[in-house]
């Protein structure tokens, strides 16, 4: 396993709570020595994307992912297809930060519908057809399963064994690097039983695309917005990441917690300063 120093990891942007403009937030993650960045679409769309790349790099620092894709369940024909439309933008924007992978968080049940298999469905169809806008683009798409409890609103993608079939099913035996991968979120696979042989079986198929590390807090105050520091929780964070890097993942580590009532409220330089020293003393 190697060993962490902030040249080696990422800061998404979501840890500093979006409080300050996209260039702001990559001086102060440059400045306090990180090696990347994950921004996110909210902070990209409708800008000079090729100028905001620019700045990026002029800082020195590379794009570990960029975050996150349209919804795509939709109740309707023209919502799902507004929806694709979004995401081809989206992953344009990503080919021109030179991002490592767009994240795709596929969505959930859309509008009132108790349909989850006609979403998974949706979802596989959507998926489909991005990636040949994706292996168009050069970019490639990391499917981010999601914990159980956003299968409803956020994610109907929730395992990694559940993601890997749907890769394997759209791509199978690729002849180079896969277009379609996965993201391994501590947060949100951390609890299931049947980790270890996702991560290994991601390695083997060459689908680690990215990894993202906080923790969970015992007691949870918010399912959404209350991520913990890594350190401050119960996930062994240490020991998914050997599981990772035994399986050959050697990209960023990326921070990512969403914290309304805590490390929101916190200076940004004490966030990143934290960061750093628990990347490097707990991860």
């Amino acid at each position: 396993m190697r060993r962490l120093d902030a040249s080696l990891c990422s800061v998404n942007t979501a840890t500093l709570g979006f409080r300050a403009p996209l260039e702001d937030t990559v001086e102060a993650v440059a400045r306090a020595g990180f090696g990347a960045i994950a921004p996110w679409r909210r902070e990209i769309e409708g800008r000079d994307v090729a100028r905001l790349a620019r700045h990026i790099r002029a800082a020195g620092l590379s794009v570990s992912g960029y975050c996150r894709s349209a919804d795509i369940p939709a109740a309707t024909a023209a919502d799902f297809a507004a929806g694709l439309e979004t995401n081809r933008r989206a992953i344009e924007a990503a080919a021109e930060l030179g991002a490592t992978a767009f994240i795709l968080v596929v969505g959930g049940l859309p509008g009132d519908s108790r349909d989850l298999a006609a979403a998974r469905a949706q979802v596989r169809e959507g998926i489909a057809i991005l990636a040949e806008q994706a292996r168009a683009c050069g970019v490639r798409l990391a499917l981010e399963p999601l914990h159980p409890m956003y299968a409803a609103d956020r994610a109907c993608l929730n395992t990694l064994a559940q993601a890997l079939d749907l890769c394997a099913a759209l791509e199978p035996a690729p002849a180079g690097p896969p277009v379609l991968g996965v993201a391994v979120d501590v947060y949100h696979v951390w609890w299931d039983p049947l980790l270890a042989e996702g991560i290994a079986r991601a390695g083997a198929e060459r689908r680690l695309l990215a990894f993202h590390v906080c923790d969970w807090r015992r007691p949870t105050r918010d399912m959404l917005n209350d991520r913990a520091m890594m350190g401050d929780g119960v996930i062994d964070i240490r020991a998914i990441r050997s599981q990772v890097e035994a399986a050959g993942f050697g990209g960023f580590v990326e921070t990512e917690i969403f914290s309304v009532l805590d490390w929101w409220r916190r200076p940004p330089e004490e966030v990143l300063a934290t960061c750093r020293q628990r990347l490097e003393t707990v991860v």
